[in-house]
C-alpha cells in the first residue's frame, strides 16, 4: 500500500482529499506490473553513495532475499485488517483489478529507498508522501500500521523460510526500518525499534482490526489476480502464483487467519513454513542476476561490490 492508483485527475471537490475544485489531484501512477519496472539506465550508477542503509545493513539482506516475495504478500493481506486504512484505500484504487500494480509499485518503492542513493530514496519518498497527501491517506496512525505490518511480515517470512537471522539481527532490522517509517511520513517517536516493541504494537492494535468487505476484496485480488489469457493458459504462472499467494496469506498470525475464516491451526503454521522453505530454496537456484532488482544492481555498480556479496 505504498503508491496508489486513481481513476483520473479530478476537477471536482473531493470528500476524501479536500483538494479545491479545478485543481488536479496528483500525478496518476500507471497500473499493472509494468508500473513498478525501473530501467537500470535511469538509476545512479556512479555516485559512491550507500544510501540510507548500505551493504552492511540487515535491510539490504532481507529485502534481497527471495523470502521477501512471501513477506510482501503477507504484508498486503495483514495490512488490510485495518478498517479505516482499507476504506480510504478502496476509495482511490481498485485492489482487485490492480493487484499486480500494487505489488509492483510497492516493490519499486521499497527497492528505491533500500538500495538507492540518498537523493533517489528521498525523491521516491517525497513522491509517495505527495500521493498520500493528495489522496487523504497520510494520517500518521494509518502510516504506522502499514509500516509495522510490512516490517513484521518481511521479518516473519525471512525467519520462517529458513533464511539465517539472529535475534540481534532481527532487532537491528526493526531499528533500521525506522528510517523507512520516517521517510514515508510516520511520527518517528511512535515507531517500534525492537522486535518486542513491534510485537507489542501489533497486540495493541488487535481490538480495532476487522475484516471488512474491502479487506476481503483485497485478499481475493492477491489470491486470484487478473492474468492475460495467454499467460494463464500457456504458462505455469497461475498455479505458481497461487502457491506463493496462498503461502504468504497462510503466514499471517493464526488470529488474523481466523478473522478471514481461514484455517487457524498450528498445523497450518507448520505447513506454511515448510512450503515457504521449499519456495525460497527453489528461487535460490535461479542465477543471481535473474533475481536481483535494478536498484540493487545499480548500487553494486556504483559501490564496486561483488555480486555474491548478498547472494543467497
Amino acid at each position: 500500500m505504498t503508491e496508489h492508483q486513481h481513476p483520473a485527475p479530478s476537477t471536482e471537490p473531493s470528500a476524501v482529499t479536500g483538494v479545491p475544485a479545478g485543481q488536479p489531484l496528483v500525478e496518476v501512477p500507471r497500473t499493472g506490473i509494468r508500473s513498478g519496472f525501473t530501467p537500470l539506465e535511469t538509476l545512479d550508477r556512479e555516485t559512491r553513495d550507500p544510501g540510507h542503509f548500505g551493504p552492511d545493513s540487515v535491510s539490504w539482506r532481507i529485502h534481497h532475499d527471495p523470502a521477501s516475495i512471501l513477506g510482501g504478500i503477507r504484508a498486503l493481506a495483514f495490512q488490510s485488517l485495518h478498517p479505516e486504512v482499507m476504506l480510504g484505500f478502496a476509495q482511490v484504487t481498485d485492489a482487485r483489478d490492480d493487484a499486480w500494480g500494487r505489488l509492483s509499485r510497492t516493490g519499486r518503492y521499497v527497492n528505491a529507498i533500500t538500495y538507492g542513493t540518498l537523493a533517489e530514496a528521498d525523491s521516491a519518498a517525497a513522491r509517495v508522501r505527495r500521493i498520500h497527501g493528495a489522496l487523504g491517506l497520510d494520517r500518521p496512525d494509518w502510516l504506522l500500521w502499514v509500516h509495522c505490518g510490512a516490517v513484521d511480515s518481511w521479518l516473519d517470512a525471512h525467519r520462517r523460510s529458513g533464511a539465517p537471522l539472529t535475534g540481534e539481527e532481527a532487532d537491528r532490522y526493526v531499528e533500521e526500518q525506522v528510517v523507512a517509517a520516517r521517510l514515508v511520513g510516520c511520527q518517528e517517536s511512535a515507531v517500534p525499534r525492537t522486535v518486542s516493541e513491534l510485537d507489542e504494537y501489533v497486540r495493541s492494535m488487535r481490538p480495532m482490526l476487522e475484516v471488512t468487505p474491502e479487506a476481503r476484496e483485497a485478499v481475493r485480488g492477491l489470491l486470484w489476480p487478473p492474468m492475460a489469457p495467454k499467460v494463464e493458459l500457456l504458462t505455469p504462472a497461475r498455479p505458481a502464483w497461487t502457491l506463493f499467494a496462498l503461502t504468504g496469506v497462510a503466514m499471517m498470525p493464526r488470529w488474523a487467519r481466523r478473522m478471514f475464516a481461514l484455517p487457524g491451526l498450528p498445523t497450518t503454521d507448520l505447513q506454511a513454513s515448510v512450503t515457504a522453505r521449499a519456495l525460497r530454496s527453489s528461487l535460490l537456484v535461479l542465477p543471481e542476476d535473474r533475481r536481483t532488482n535494478p536498484h540493487l544492481t545499480a548500487a553494486r555498480i556504483r559501490l564496486g561490490l561483488a555480486e555474491d556479496r548478498l547472494a543467497g
